[in-house]
């Protein structure tokens, strides 16, 4: 620590991201990474900007890739933000939306990043148990709450809320924001942007990360009511008036656009996490049902850690979460075939040792 810091970086517990080494042969699977390359079309429209105008600023309002967006939603421009990766635009969310009197409600296992921007937002939170099948429950939301912010499906856990479910929290919930965090809904949840219209307090966030094969375009959007999309825009034009690049813009367009490229990929990451979670189950491991493009799963007889770092000796990464109620369970990225192959054939080879 420094004593030039100020009080509020001493306090701070950081988010760690998923280890990114460099090791010879490495199959990555903690990430949750594509194993699919973009298309070429999104590609070609990347290395189209590789010109003498990026001396230029980039269209601080993205206004063609919201537009896009909101032609492929069914929404206006207006309905529709864009940031640097769905990290960014969920941080805005936190202080434009989410901070109140009353605590804001997220699962007690999820996605890390949240009780780190509450701590850097200074936004009271109250973590709600998971079920005993680590699954949300709706009616456990029934409490006093200034906002509410769901993953759908959940992460690490992979597992699904259904529409119907979705919507009766915020009949519950009509004077309060509630965030959806729509990172894996594409590998097989139901999206709720549908339930836009009729709910002016739901923002639904979304990323060209996972299921668009764009992690390293940082891209990011939230879908919702003007009135919510206009906070996220004050917030941003408070920090940084230029999120993304002309060369994300134009990718991310491009992706938008090239929706059988989109919907091939889909169903090719769906199906190979059918075999993996069939491989894993045969090796006699437990497997959350997942509508992600990872699966959640834990071996009765072997600890997480220890299977975890047997792994790694073999250049194989997976994810652990070092916490109540998971530590034994590993989150894993779905590959390639050859990918899933091999990292049966290295559990296989684990567990008979």
């Amino acid at each position: 620590m420094s004593r030039y810091w100020s009080a509020l970086v001493h306090d701070l517990s950081p988010y760690t991201p998923g280890e990114q080494p460099r090791i010879a042969n490495l199959i990555k699977l903690n990430t949750n990474e594509s194993p699919l390359a973009p298309s070429p079309a999104v590609l070609a429209a990347i290395a189209g900007e590789a010109t003498e105008a990026l001396r230029l600023y980039p269209d601080p309002a993205a206004t063609a890739l919201r537009e896009a967006l909101a032609t492929y939603h069914g929404l206006s421009a207006d309905q529709v933000f864009v940031g640097n990766g769905s990290d960014e635009v969920l941080a805005h969310a936190f202080a434009g939306l989410l901070k109140h009197d009353a605590p804001l409600l997220y699962p007690d296992i999820t996605y890390s990043f949240y009780p780190v921007w509450a701590q850097l937002f200074g936004v009271a939170t109250e973590a709600v148990p998971l079920d005993a099948d680590f699954r949300v429950r709706i009616a456990d939301y029934r409490r006093p709450a200034g906002a509410i912010i769901l993953p759908n499906p959940n992460a690490p856990t992979g597992t699904p809320l259904a529409l119907a479910e979705i919507e009766a929290l915020l009949r519950d919930h009509p004077a309060i924001p509630v965030v959806i965090d729509e990172a894996y809904v594409d590998f097989g949840a139901e999206t709720a942007v549908p339930l836009i219209a009729a709910h002016p307090n739901l923002l639904v966030v979304r990323t060209f990360s996972k299921s668009r094969a764009l992690a390293g375009l940082r891209v990011g959007y939230a879908l919702g009511h003007r009135d919510l999309i206009e906070a996220l825009t004050r917030v941003k034009d408070s920090f940084n008036s230029y999120p993304l690049g002309r060369p994300a813009q134009a990718g991310a367009i491009a992706s938008v656009q090239d929706d059988a490229a989109f919907q091939a990929g889909l169903a090719s990451i769906v199906a190979t996490r059918g075999r993996m979670t069939a491989g894993l189950e045969a090796l006699g491991f437990q497997v959350l049902p997942s509508a992600a493009n990872f699966v959640f799963a834990r071996h009765p007889a072997h600890g997480g850690a220890d299977l975890a770092a047997a792994l790694r000796g073999r250049a194989i990464l997976v994810r652990r979460f070092n916490a109540p109620r998971i530590a034994d369970h590993l989150r894993i990225t779905v590959g390639t075939d050859g990918q899933t192959e091999a990292l049966l054939s290295a559990l296989a080879e684990i567990l008979a040792a």
